[in-house]
């Protein structure tokens, strides 16, 4: 009957920890799947991620390699993430499923559009940072380099600072989900997080200047979006909260 408390699906540990091998396993084969053509165009992968920066330089200049595997080993690294990347929703899907019966209805409808928000905003995230932020900063890093030095960037070096800056900024535009999922959890408050707005600039700000490089360029291009994120976060917070007030009120 409707008016019956929901059950929960129940099992083992045994039993869970089978399923949670499965799905570890799927996920693992979809990467393993994604890799192999990320592997065979793994130099021309380097080439597109490497080109933010190729456009910026000196005419005739390069990027070197100082380490004898480096031309193997960093290209690989780099097939091995872009899978990741690729494989990302299948992965996240196989992990959902493990949790999904452990969770009540409304507690499914809730998250179910956080997760497929979360995905989109650490693509967007890192789309961000190719387009928009790498050519600034990487032109203006070039405009600043001192008379008599030769800017020769070491390909591994170029590929860590890639591929954190891509997740700084994923992680960065996923601000509009954590605000609603403290919201929807009860920790904080709508009115608390319009009332320390200012706090949350300034947090916002020193958070970006650590994981960006030291320049005012950078450090806007990660705090400025950010703070928008989370006006956004604010925005879609108070829709869901309204949206479940008005639910509870015809349910009663």
């Amino acid at each position: 009957m409707s008016g019956e408390p929901e059950k929960l699906a129940e099992g083992t540990l045994i039993s869970h920890l089978l399923e949670l091998r499965d799905r570890l396993l799927r996920a693992l084969v979809a990467v393993g799947i994604a890799f192999v053509p990320c592997m065979y165009y793994s130099n021309d992968l380097f080439s597109f991620m490497a080109q933010p920066l190729l456009s910026k330089l000196p005419q005739g200049s390069n990027l070197i390699a100082t380490g004898v595997m480096s031309p193997f080993t960093t290209p690989f690294k780099l097939s091995f993430f872009a899978a990741l990347l690729v494989a990302m929703p299948y992965v996240i899907y196989q992990l959902w499923s493990f949790v999904a019966p452990g969770l009540y209805r409304n507690e499914r409808r809730f998250a179910v559009p956080l997760l497929l928000s979360s995905i989109v905003l650490f693509y967007v995230g890192i789309a961000f940072a190719y387009y928009f932020v790498f050519p600034v900063m990487f032109e203006f890093f070039a405009r600043t380099t001192p008379k008599g030095v030769a800017m020769m960037t070491d390909i591994n070096n170029y590929l860590d600072f890639v591929l954190t800056m891509f997740v700084c900024f994923g992680l960065a535009f996923e601000v509009p989900v954590a605000v609603v999922l403290l919201v929807l959890m009860g920790l904080v408050r709508i009115e608390k997080l319009k009332k320390n707005r200012g706090y949350v600039l300034i947090g916002i700000f020193i958070l970006a200047a650590f994981l960006t490089p030291p320049d005012a360029i950078s450090q806007c291009s990660l705090a400025v979006p950010m703070y928008l994120l989370y006006e956004g976060g604010i925005l879609m917070a108070r829709l869901l909260v309204r949206q479940r007030a008005a639910e509870a009120v015809k349910a009663d």
